[in-house]
């Protein structure tokens, strides 16, 4: 259990420090585009950051939870 919670640990600080790292990457990129001018207009890219966050989280919360039922029908 402890060590599954430290993976998980893990992986949500590896995903937190990359997202941080690649917006401040995206930001050097002033590339302007119609997309781009619509999600920075109101600042929209950041809802859309959000939504996809919380999508990949429940995706691996998930994930982790079929897993462990997974494992205690093998054990079974």
């Amino acid at each position: 259990m402890a060590k599954r919670l430290g993976y998980l640990l893990f992986l949500c600080l590896f995903f937190t420090f990359t997202a941080v790292f690649g917006q401040e990457a995206a930001q050097q990129n002033t590339e302007t585009g119609p997309v781009n001018e619509f999600f920075r207009s109101e600042s929209k890219i950041y809802v859309a950051v959000g939504v996809l966050t919380i999508i990949f989280t429940c995706i691996v919360l998930y994930l982790v939870r079929l897993d462990r039922r997974i494992s205690k029908l093998e054990k079974e």
